[in-house]
C-alpha cells in the first residue's frame, strides 16, 4: 500500500519561512517524479513544484519561482519542500504526489497523493 505523508505545515506570518516533508513509502520511490500542489478554500488544485526521479530537475509555478525549493532525498524516500518569504496568497492545503516516470505540472498525471498539510500565512 503506497502511502505519502505529509508535514511541517503550520501558521506563519507573512515573509516567514515553513519546511515541509512528504516521506513515501510501498513504492520504489526512485522510480517516481514528485509533485507538490496546493488547493485554496473554494478552489481547484494547482500546481506548485515538481522534481525529477534523481533531483536533477525541477519546475515551478510562476507563482512560487524564487521563493520556494523543491528537493528530495531517495536515500530516505522524502520529498521535501522549502518555502520562504511567504505571502498571504500562499495559503492552501498542500499536497504532495507521486507519478511513474516523467516530472509534470498536470496533476492528473499523478498516481499517489498524500491527505494534505494545511499552511496559513497571516497578514
Amino acid at each position: 500500500q503506497v502511502q505519502l505523508v505529509e508535514s511541517g505545515g503550520g501558521l506563519v506570518q507573512s515573509g516567514g519561512s515553513l519546511r515541509l516533508s512528504c516521506p513515501a513509502s510501498g513504492l520504489t520511490f526512485e522510480n517516481y517524479a514528485m509533485g507538490w500542489f496546493r488547493q485554496a478554500p473554494g478552489k481547484g488544485r494547482k500546481f506548485v513544484a515538481c522534481i525529477s526521479w534523481n533531483g536533477f530537475s525541477t519546475y515551478y509555478s510562476e507563482h512560487v519561482r524564487g521563493r520556494f525549493t523543491i528537493s528530495r532525498d531517495n536515500a530516505k524516500n522524502t520529498t521535501y519542500l522549502q518555502m520562504n518569504s511567504l505571502k498571504p496568497e500562499d495559503t492552501a492545503v498542500y499536497y504532495c504526489a507521486a507519478k511513474i516516470g516523467y516530472y509534470a505540472g498536470n496533476p492528473d498525471e499523478y498516481e499517489y497523493w498524500g491527505q494534505g498539510t494545511q499552511v496559513t500565512v497571516s497578514s
